[in-house]
């Protein structure tokens, strides 16, 4: 009898249907949100990563001499100089039209006709090391310049962009914190609700005892009802996490940007996505269990 109680189709410890109650929405909430938070991280590590390993090796030479026929001469001298030493896997002068291009956004055109040298723009030399920009490589060509072009100024690429990156890096760490606050979140509803439902049926389990039920068959039914209402749960939860996954890619890749291009989503991230409601159902199943379990020892 006892046995037909857990296991026939027609008799249920705790009658409901399946994903009714707020359970099963509380979770798909939480999951979207979940999942969400963990696409955001993925593309900020994702960002990060591809524009430091892009721009490791970069080196940018200023040479800022105010007069243009030294500055000219200096750059020449630099270039050759630079060409020369060992680790160097290539290098570009930066033509004068490309630096009044970057510049006539806020200068507007027509600057050297209207204030002449008042202005003056540094030559540019961009440089691509064979392995990392660290200080001694950039204290080397600083050393090699020197002789030939004493204005020159040496800068690693990384450092104009290491508070960004520090910012984003920021931000990943928040979005893994959200999804372990959320993960917690979810542990204490499921634990609220395996407690009501045990007050519920506190009468039922009382009688599955005195027939011979055992704890663990009563904690097996409890889980299992939680286990359909987070998978169900969790499936809505992902669906919408998507939707709106996939709506925000779509704006952010209309910006253009180097840094949000590298920050799309690869195989291997989808994938963990997809893991999120079958983690949290599992973790739902287990405290759900623990839970009944506990109460059910201080009950006897």
């Amino acid at each position: 009898m006892v046995r037909r109680l857990f296991t026939g189709r027609d008799t249920e410890l705790i009658p409901q249907g399946r994903m009714s109650g707020p359970m099963p929405w509380v979770i798909a909430i939480m999951v979207a949100m979940t999942a969400i938070a963990l696409a955001a991280g993925l593309a900020l590590g994702n960002a990060v990563s591809s524009a430091k390993a892009e721009i490791e090796g970069g080196v940018t030479v200023q040479i800022i001499e105010p007069r243009a026929d030294i500055r000219q001469k200096e750059a020449e001298s630099a270039v050759a100089a630079i060409k020369t030493m060992p680790g160097v896997a290539g290098l570009r002068l930066v033509p004068q039209a490309e630096l009044d291009a970057l510049i006539e956004p806020w200068l507007g055109t027509g600057i050297a006709n209207a204030t002449g040298s008042a202005i003056p723009v540094p030559s540019l030399i961009d440089v691509r090391l064979k392995g990392p920009a660290t200080p001694a490589a950039l204290s080397a060509i600083e050393q090699r310049l020197k002789p030939v072009a004493p204005s020159a100024r040496v800068d690693a690429q990384s450092n104009w962009l290491k508070p960004v990156f520090n910012a984003m890096v920021s931000l990943q760490v928040l979005a893994i914190a959200i999804v372990a606050l959320l993960a917690l979140a979810l542990t204490a509803a499921v634990l609220l609700a395996a407690r009501t439902a045990l007050g519920t049926n506190r009468d039922t389990i009382e009688i599955v005892h005195l027939l011979g039920g055992t704890d663990a068959q009563v904690a097996r039914v409890f889980q299992r009802s939680i286990g359909y209402d987070a998978a169900g749960g969790g499936a809505v939860g992902l669906a919408l996490a998507l939707v709106v996954i996939l709506v925000l890619a779509r704006r952010f890749a209309g910006l253009g940007a180097g840094l949000v291009n590298n920050g799309a989503l690869t195989w291997g991230d989808w994938l963990l996505l997809a893991l999120v409601p079958v983690l949290s159902t599992l973790l739902a199943m287990v405290t759900a269990r623990l839970t009944v379990l506990h109460a059910l020892r201080k009950m006897l």
